[in-house]
């Protein structure tokens, strides 16, 4: 680059700086929310500044263009606009720059030098800025993701300390009724209405029972045992006999009846229940099929529970098995929370997906060799109300 046709051109911008500013402001984007906009044209003076020393000779650094780019960055992040944007005004001011420099009077090829070096100048700028605009905004990201992870934890633990404290409030006179209940119904079995007052009770311990299970606390485990999983899924139907009814579903069971599952039985009766009452409370009026299968793939016990209702939305699949994630209005949404913590605490997965024609949630859990499941003995029966 001939320094003396470099010193005569930054002489010329520096002659048209005001005209150069104020063409380039007419074009610029500006967020009329962006607290920083004064900033805009000092950050647009400096710039055209840093052209007119390096062409001039003076010494610019990479240490003083970084430096600038990122206090800019900084501010294009505080004031919470489209980076994009900022990207946009940059190469304004430039195509400005460049376009002035065809009235300097100087050829082509004497312009060729002095435009490669603006244009450079331009681009480390603009790397520099983005780079660390990016590093902030991940960071900001970051952050929030904490916050939002530590807000759950925060909120599990005080739901585990009200589980804790509601259990010794409540239980115990809870405990009391069903025993005073169950001796009314023994005395007195065709009193009417004792049945539906005993269904009631039971579904009432279930709920206090999903709260505990967050916590662990307040909730006697037992130790693991070898259960069988149609028996389980029988009488998870005849608990929810009741709600089946009112949200006339038909259900179709397919369980292999010789499978069996080491684990803890009360916990993964939980899951079951959760799930199949989780789709009855958005069921509507209209008969809707239900299909609950139970089969053995190897050394994997497969369970898959489905239903022909309306379909979960996209955005919420991912988000299905997180605490407080609900799509009822006064759901929880802890219940499939809950299921997952299971499942996993049983070496297992769950997963849903969801289309316009079903709606399945699959449960795959080990099944060791030793296990008494032999794989034989399917049966299909269908269950309505």
């Amino acid at each position: 680059m001939d320094s003396a046709v470099a010193k005569q051109v930054a002489h010329y911008l520096d002659a048209k700086r005001q005209y150069l500013l104020e063409s380039w402001m007419s074009q610029v984007m500006i967020d009329s929310n962006d607290r920083f906009k004064d900033h805009i044209i000092v950050n647009g003076t400096r710039m055209l500044d840093v052209v007119i020393a390096y062409l001039s000779g003076r010494q610019i650094n990479d240490a003083r263009i970084l430096q600038f780019a990122q206090r800019v960055s900084a501010e294009r992040l505080e004031a919470n606009v489209n980076i994009g944007e900022f990207v946009y005004n940059v190469t304004i001011g430039r195509s400005e720059i460049l376009d002035c420099l065809v009235e300097t009077g100087f050829t082509i090829r004497e312009l060729t030098p002095i435009i490669h070096t603006i244009n450079a100048l331009f681009d480390r700028f603009l790397y520099f800025a983005v780079l660390h605009y990016t590093e902030l905004k991940n960071q900001q990201i970051s952050e929030q993701s904490s916050f939002i992870e530590q807000t759950h934890k925060d909120k599990l633990t005080l739901l585990g300390q009200m589980s804790s404290s509601f259990v010794h409030e409540f239980r115990n006179p809870l405990t009391s009724v069903i025993g005073f209940v169950q001796l009314l119904q023994s005395k007195y079995p065709s009193l009417e209405y004792i049945d539906i007052l005993t269904k009631e009770l039971e579904q009432l311990k279930f709920r206090i029972t999903q709260f505990l299970l967050i916590s662990k606390k307040g909730v006697d485990r037992k130790e693991r045992e070898t259960f069988r999983i149609g028996h389980l899924f029988d009488e998870t139907l005849e608990f929810l006999y009741p709600m089946i009814v009112s949200t006339n579903v038909s259900i179709e069971r397919e369980i292999d009846d010789s499978l069996y599952l080491l684990g803890y039985r009360d916990e993964f009766r939980q899951v079951l229940i959760n799930i199949i009452m989780n789709s009855l409370d958005a069921l509507s009026a209209s008969p809707v099929k239900r299909i609950i299968k139970g089969y053995r793939a190897g050394n994997q016990l497969m369970i898959q529970i489905s239903n022909s209702g309306p379909p979960i939305p996209k955005e919420m699949i991912s988000t299905i098995f997180e605490p407080f994630v609900s799509s009822k209005a006064l759901g929880t949404g802890i219940g499939l929370y809950v299921c997952r913590n299971i499942i996993h605490e049983h070496g297992g997965i769950i997963r849903c997906e969801s289309d316009d024609e079903l709606t399945t949630f699959r449960i795959e859990v080990p099944i060791g060799d030793d296990d008494e499941s032999t794989g034989q003995g399917y049966t299909k029966a269908r269950f309505e109300p």
